[in-house]
């Protein structure tokens, strides 16, 4: 079957997130599962370590053109909704790569410590991951401006049957002064801010609080999660992060504060002055008096809570469901017949029509994967407002493209003629081949070659050389179409299985 390579190379990956997520399990050995007592590993510790940050500055992230962000896959900063990448820092991201001329790679490391050190190595360009400002992380990184400011907050428990008691009840129950804290145990990462805070808190109350350190892998929606549950019983988060999370957890508590305000920013290498004024200016673009653009991407993951609950009762958040769409059990079933990763098949489909049976296009495209009718006929399919006989012709049309290209031997090339050949019809994809013949490109390669002249054909010095038989293109389209594809199949590989 075509794709064997890809399908293994997915399937490695998959093995490899799998096999950090059991290292994050094992390293406990409390007995409890989840606790450990990182006896060496103080955050001050883990930044100390760090010397000689790589040199990569602005000039180098645009030649190579990709501003590769560092973050965490959790349910603000960036996940998948209904087929979707979303997430603040995902979209703050995304506009940022534009404003500077590159596309974005998004980076997920196993744990937040390995969030600088993969900095420091120059694997990656910038920290985009709610991170608070405290002076020892300036001692070793450059903070941009802050894109906003929050106070730690305690997460605790509402009492057994709290809806059927008065406030005051409700109130004497919980804790409500950091004194109260003394004896208890609180659980977060030893490597966050909030650890730093619960210790200064406990020297200024001349008592100890049973400060419980948590795995590095773990988000802070995941301790609060395990409060809701009752296994255990208190953890620290920023405000917004704990407010939003109470429009789902309704039975915790956010009520007390820890400490005093503090700034939320991202940060890049100290010796990186040119990213860091760029990512300044235009922070100070997009959050300008007359510019909408920061408060309505804050307020859709840290105000909107209807939203909130509705993604994590969904099937299809990433975080909670592992489903893409209503429809990946058809796309395995066609998936497999063709050989391809499904997740491949989906993206295609979520290019296509969003997942939208009954979209149409201005050229008579049908369905889920925009069949045009004259198409589906030569398959003997007449139905194409049915999920299964739109994606029987799509999958026939992706099988003879694939054995049209069958002179490009490398799986992960092909692919690339085959979706552009999908969007824009092979005829245009063969001019631009023999036009990178031409010119002294590779035919048989995508990036830079072929389609750099599909993206020549809207030229008319282009479009009639004598080697071009199918005219004009509007080559942004195959070319945007394929990079998109391409671009949201490795956002579900690292996290849809």
């Amino acid at each position: 079957m075509v794709f064997k390579q890809i399908l293994k190379k997915s399937h490695g990956l998959i093995g490899g997130l799998l096999l950090l997520a059991l290292m994050g399990c094992k390293r406990s050995e409390s007995g409890k599962g989840t606790e450990e007592a990182f006896p060496d590993s103080s955050f001050v510790s883990v930044l100390e370590k760090l010397t000689d940050p790589v040199p990569v500055d602005l000039d180098p992230i645009r030649e190579r053109g990709r501003l590769i962000a560092l973050t965490r896959y959790n349910a603000n900063s960036y996940f998948i909704y209904r087929g979707q990448p979303m997430g603040f820092e995902y979209e703050l991201l995304t506009r940022l790569a534009e404003h500077l001329g590159v596309r974005l790679e998004i980076r997920v490391p196993a744990t937040w410590d390995s969030l600088f050190i993969l900095l420091y190595r120059g694997e990656g360009d910038i920290i985009a991951a709610n991170l608070t400002v405290t002076k020892e992380r300036a001692k070793k990184v450059a903070f941009t401006d802050h894109l906003t400011t929050t106070r730690q907050v305690l997460v605790q428990r509402k009492p057994e049957g709290w809806r059927k008691m008065k406030l005051h009840e409700i109130e004497k129950q919980l804790i409500r002064s950091p004194i109260d804290l003394i004896g208890r145990r609180v659980h977060v990462r030893r490597n966050s801010a909030y650890y730093t805070r619960l210790v200064h808190l406990s020297e200024e109350l001349g008592g100890d609080i049973e400060i419980v350190a948590m795995p590095e892998d773990l988000e802070t929606e995941d301790l609060i999660r395990m409060v809701a549950r009752g296994e255990i019983d208190y953890t620290v988060a920023d405000e917004n992060i704990a407010l939003i999370n109470q429009a789902y957890y309704a039975d915790i508590d956010v009520q007390m504060p820890l400490g005093v305000p503090q700034r939320i920013a991202w940060a890049v290498r100290p010796n990186a002055p040119q990213l860091l004024q760029a990512i300044n200016g235009w922070l100070r673009q997009i959050k300008s008096a007359n510019n909408p653009t920061f408060n309505l991407i804050y307020n859709k993951y840290y105000k909107n809570r209807r939203a909130f609950r509705a993604r994590m009762r969904s099937e299809f958040f990433s975080k909670t469901g592992g489903k893409i769409s209503p429809y990946d059990d058809l796309i395995r079933q066609y998936a497999d017949s063709l050989g391809w990763d499904w997740r491949l098949l989906a993206s295609q489909m979520y290019q296509e029509s969003q997942f939208d049976p009954q979209a149409r296009s201005w050229a008579g495209a049908v369905g889920l994967m925009q069949v045009l009718p004259r198409t589906a006929r030569q398959y003997g399919i007449t139905r194409l407002s049915d999920p299964q006989q739109n994606l029987a012709a799509a999958v026939r049309q992706l099988e003879w493209l694939w054995q049209y290209w069958q002179e490009i031997q490398e799986p992960e090339e092909r692919i690339k003629f085959v979706l552009a050949s999908y969007n824009a019809g092979h005829g245009h994809i063969r001019d631009a081949q023999r036009l990178a013949q031409k010119y002294g490109r590779d035919p048989l390669r995508w990036d830079g070659h072929v389609e750099y002249f599909i993206l020549q054909k809207s030229k008319e010095n282009y479009f009639t050389d004598p080697v071009v038989q199918f005219g004009y293109c509007r080559g942004e389209e195959p070319v945007n179409y394929v990079r998109e594809i391409l671009e949201r199949y490795e956002h579900y590989k690292r996290f849809i299985p």
